[in-house]
């Protein structure tokens, strides 16, 4: 993946498209985890949606810049 990415000739990070699938990802899985009532389980829900977010941009950056 490169670097810079031009969108409209502007440049911008690479990282930026990963961050935004990202989001969309987070988006349908915060979604199917609400529906299943998963988050009454959890003692502190924002907390675990920020972490799973993290995993996930973590682990698609790591997988796309390597």
């Amino acid at each position: 993946m490169p670097l810079e990415v031009s969108v409209a000739g502007a440049l911008m990070p690479g990282l930026l498209l990963v961050f935004l699938g990202c989001l969309l990802l987070m988006w349908l899985l915060d979604t199917v985890i609400g529906r299943l009532g998963l988050y009454r389980y959890a003692l502190h829900p924002p907390l675990v949606r920020l972490a799973l977010f993290v995993c996930l941009f973590g682990a698609a950056g790591l997988l796309l810049l390597s």
